[in-house]
């Protein structure tokens, strides 16, 4: 019964650190890496128009849903006009209002979108178009050329393709001709396109966007086409009837109204400049948190003071060498003095460097112990002879430091990081032990001790680990687990096989 009350209480700590995980990984987008940077795209449009003496009423079409992108944040530079989003026939609109202007006017919205393949339309799911309403002779033109494609096609895909293959034929039937003869820009063909469509009863409108680069001045804004085919929307390249979207394709609106409509004003002209950046991935994180709603960043290690986000980045290392430990001498079976000793030994390596903190601890209890031995002559109880041993460690780190640094050895100043109480106490075990079971055992458990230390740091030392430690602290549940597990191991330990070697034969 106790058994398995161990092992359920295992896997409910694995279970809440692990779900706690991958919400803020996949859902809030929490990075696995350390400066972990996303490219995060910038996109201005800037509405120039000459405006007389009077009230000035803006309307511009902004984006509303972009698969495969998600907006960091929007904000407008207009000075002196009031600004509001609305939703409109069309989706979003920015409007801008002022009651007197004059002169040549420029109003700025300003969107930062960052890639998110997550965001999809597959909520937005379209009524069956009505039939359009077309005028002779355009109607029977328009029927002509619906049927005759229909019985070219097999479904709404090959159904689209095909209709925009004949109206790209550079030889086109007299239909075709009379339904492109008031044709003059990519938007009208588009449109004409949507209507033939909405005459087959299938769900298709024009979107307007264009593909992300680097950096671009006066980005031109693409015409594309969207059509429903009862399960998701795809997309159709108007000029071949490719079905295929450009890479990085943003869709800025949707629909075959006018990009952006000014009452009051005159020759208005709107240019859009893209500039690509590289943001941290963990302010994007902070962002959509809070665009969703959500108090996980508030809970987070970094919304604290900087000072204590590097206090707990230390800290919150120790359960990963307490691990180490509990593996190395329940599993492995390595002999060590204190149940602590080696992982403060270790934290006190990540500030030394490995090679001279093994140099550090290995003088330090080596004088210690000397000293140890000359103070046994004294016959001093417990208590005074562990102040004793505690004074004579803090001389001689005062020791180390002002020799090394006589000798430029500035490296030796940091052996005032070692824990000398656990120093002190180190010597004491060991020496304890010199006297009851040998010098033997006495050296193999301080050096079972350096070993284990120098486990411990290699795993708190890594900079990935700290950083998902960090980033992810719910996953010190399943290093709980682990230890929880660890410790209910009663079998063989890796340094005892050789002992039962004739009983396994």
């Amino acid at each position: 019964m106790k058994q398995r009350y161990v092992y359920v209480l295992a896997a409910l700590l694995v279970a809440v650190g692990a779900s706690i995980f991958l919400y803020k990984w996949q859902v809030l987008g929490f990075p696995l890496a350390e400066d972990l940077e996303k490219p995060v795209w910038t996109i201005e449009a800037a509405v120039r128009f000459d405006s007389g003496p009077g009230t000035i009423k803006a309307q511009l079409h902004v984006p509303t849903l972009t698969p495969g992108f998600r907006t960091l944040n929007e904000n407008s530079v207009s000075r002196g006009y009031g600004f509001s989003l609305n939703y409109g026939s069309g989706g979003r609109e920015a409007q801008w209002t002022i009651r007197r202007a004059d002169g040549e006017q420029t109003i700025y919205y300003r969107i930062s979108v960052y890639e998110d393949e997550a965001v999809d339309e597959s909520d937005t799911v379209p009524p069956f178009p009505p039939r359009p309403v077309i005028e002779e002779p355009l109607a029977t033109a328009a029927d002509v050329l619906v049927s005759d494609v229909r019985d070219r096609s097999a479904d709404t895909s090959s159904f689209t393709t095909e209709l925009l293959r004949r109206l790209n034929d550079p030889s086109p039937d007299a239909n075709v001709e009379l339904l492109l003869s008031d044709v003059t820009t990519e938007t009208d063909f588009v449109a004409v396109a949507t209507t033939l469509l909405a005459s087959a009863r299938i769900p298709a409108r024009a979107v307007h966007g264009f593909a992300l680069a680097a950096r671009q001045r006066n980005a031109p804004l693409l015409p594309w086409l969207e059509v429903h085919n009862g399960d998701r929307w795809l997309y159709f390249n108007p000029a071949t009837g490719e079905q295929t979207r450009p890479d990085r394709f943003f869709v800025w609106w949707r629909g075959n109204e006018p990009l952006v409509n000014v009452e009051g004003g005159s020759r208005v002209r709107v240019e859009f400049a893209v500039q690509r950046n590289q943001l941290d991935a963990i302010a994007i994180a902070e962002t959509q948190a809070r665009q969703q709603g959500t108090s996980a960043f508030d809970f987070s290690l970094y919304s604290l003071p900087i000072q204590t986000q590097a206090v707990y980045s230390v800290l919150l290392m120790i359960p990963i060498g307490a691990l180490v430990m509990v593996v190395m001498r329940n599993i492995v079976g390595i002999d060590a003095f204190g149940t602590f000793m080696p992982v403060l030994i270790a934290l006190a390596f990540r500030e030394t460097r490995l090679l001279w903190g093994v140099i550090l601890f290995t003088l330090l209890v080596t004088l210690g112990l000397s000293i140890r031995f000359l103070l046994e002559r004294l016959r001093l109880l417990l208590v005074p002879r562990l102040s004793a041993v505690l004074i004579v460690v803090v001389l001689l780190m005062l020791f180390i430091s002002l020799t090394s640094h006589r000798l430029g050895l500035e490296t030796g100043l940091s052996v005032a990081l070692f824990p000398m109480v656990i120093i002190a106490m180190t010597i004491e075990r060991m020496s304890v032990v010199w006297e009851e079971r040998g010098a033997g055992d006495a050296v193999r458990a301080g050096l079972g001790s350096l070993l284990v230390a120098v486990a411990a740091y290699a795993f708190m030392g890594l900079p990935w680990l700290e950083h998902i430690v960090f980033t992810f602290p719910e996953l010190l549940l399943v290093v709980l687990a682990l230890v929880v597990l660890a410790g209910r191991y009663t079998g063989y330990r890796l340094t005892e096989l050789h002992r039962f070697k004739a009983l396994r034969a």
